[in-house]
């Protein structure tokens, strides 16, 4: 069975039982089926500091909607996702993305970043996040091309559409498609984490050497001298699984790196994707800020610096493409021959979430012209619907939005009234089930993709916390 078979909601789901084992569909939450928070006899990691955030925060929004999404979406990670424990003496964290039980570091690494905040007064959440720290690294020193990884270092995949994939696949992998930004959320992790707490003690000699392998990944996959050593093909239904020859399409030499698949687990169509080697530069800078502190070194922070400079560099001599009116706009992914493709994917990294990164500022006149064209018919996989209006993604079908594409599309807007009509969308998409979900039909609420999906629950509860600090007029 494919992934995609795997995330359908609602009927589809019915129809796939009926035809195959149920054994094949993995269990989903019952409580969050049921539209409600957990007990908190069932919680799977209990924060005192969280639940006073959840208390605060449902009294100050005077919508009982936003309300109730809050206290169930804000601690959704935290009360089904997460199973800790020690290795080798020290935290370790297993973070699942919900309905699937792998660890992906991209996932894993949002799901927790609105908690971050918190952790300077809450022992708990500083274990959490010292677990996670440390178990990303051990995972990244399995294989940097993975994009997500086993609870069991020494087990083989158990996800059915991985077992026969053409790939060096090694113990504690779970699947193995290179995602540049599934080295760039670890990094982006840390340093929120050291920022937040000043707490250095999850930076040892392993994470250490994690840092050095996803800089080496970096150059490596920026083929100045041949392919490198990731290939990866799949025997599937949807081309976007695999990659053409098994290194991805052509491409000329630019300084940018190659990505073989999106953050949708899709493939590229070009290998240089922008919004990937954006995060890159951003996260190798924030690599290179925390450096010295964590005992990597001078050395090395000159190094990440360069890194991303040359990265940069790369993405505005051969990143861009020209919007109706003939002016600049970021390309989603270009091949360094002259060939682009625009499009937009919900999944983040994004064009349309370059400065929630930190790549951009939102009034970036660069950016402004890039996310009018997303939103825009100029984007394949925009869609104006009569429940609906955002971004979706081909990995989820046609004519579906994707919650986490209006959150970014919110905490992108310089403008209330726009601010105000995603919060009023994120209602009507969640308003059937009491959560977030991957995608939702843009003509009807009840079609969607994932009942548990803890990314998008975390999102949002980052999102109205963020407008609660910097625009709490807009939820008065």
């Amino acid at each position: 069975m494919q992934r995609r078979q795997l995330i359908l909601g609602g009927a589809a789901i019915a129809a796939l039982a009926a035809s195959r084992a149920l054994a094949d569909i993995p269990t989903m939450s019952p409580i969050v089926a049921d539209g409600v928070r957990p007990p908190a006899g069932v919680r799977k990691f209990k924060s005192a500091a969280v639940e006073a955030v959840i208390k605060k925060t449902t009294k100050a929004l005077k919508d009982p909607e936003l309300a109730r999404l809050f206290t169930n979406c804000y601690p959704n990670t935290l009360d089904t996702t997460v199973e800790t424990g020690v290795v080798d003496g020290k935290p370790d964290s297993f973070v699942i993305t919900g309905d699937i039980k792998a660890l992906w570091l991209r996932d894993s690494s949002a799901q927790v970043s609105p908690y971050l905040p918190l952790s300077i007064n809450d022992k708990p959440l500083r274990t959490l996040y010292q677990g996670l720290i440390q178990r990303q690294a051990r995972c990244i020193l399995i294989d940097p091309y993975a994009n997500a990884y086993m609870h069991d270092p020494k087990a083989m995949t158990d996800l059915s559409w991985s077992q026969t994939d053409q790939t060096d696949m090694k113990p504690g992998v779970a699947e193995r498609k290179w995602e540049i930004d599934s080295l760039c959320y670890p990094i982006r992790l840390a340093h929120g984490y050291l920022v937040a707490t000043k707490d250095v003690s999850p930076f040892d000699d392993t994470w250490r050497a994690a840092m050095r392998t996803i800089v080496q990944t970096f150059r490596d996959q920026q083929r100045k001298e041949g392919d490198g050593p990731y290939k990866f093909n799949r025997t599937a239904s949807e081309p976007t699984e695999t990659l053409a020859h098994g290194y991805g399409w052509p491409t000329r030499v630019t300084g940018m790196i190659h990505s073989g698949f999106r953050p949708s687990d899709d493939a590229c169509t070009y290998p240089y994707f922008i919004p990937g080697n954006a995060f890159a530069v951003v996260s190798l800078r924030q690599l290179a800020d925390i450096s010295e502190m964590t005992g990597l070194g001078a050395a090395f922070k000159a190094d990440c610096l360069a890194l991303a400079a040359e990265v940069e560099t790369a993405m505005h001599a051969h990143g861009k493409m020209k919007d109706a009116e003939g002016n600049d706009i970021w390309a989603y992914e270009v091949d360094g021959y002259g060939n682009a493709l625009f499009m937009d994917d919900a999944n983040v990294p994004s064009l349309l979430s370059l400065p929630y990164l930190g790549f951009c500022a939102k009034d970036d006149p660069l950016y402004v012209r890039t996310r009018a064209a997303v939103l825009s018919a100029r984007n394949p996989y925009y869609y104006a619907g009569k429940v609906l209006k955002g971004v979706g993604s081909p990995h989820s079908g046609l004519n579906t939005v994707w919650p986490i594409a209006l959150m970014m599309q919110a905490l992108t807007s310089t403008d209330d009234a726009e601010i105000k009509a995603c919060l009023a969308e994120l209602k009507a998409a969640a308003a059937p089930r009491g959560f977030m979900n991957e995608s939702v039909g843009k003509d009807d609420a009840a079609i969607f993709t994932r009942s548990w999906f803890a990314w998008a629950n975390s999102l949002f509860g980052e999102l109205i916390l963020t407008l609660l600090a910097e625009k709490p007029a807009l939820l008065s």
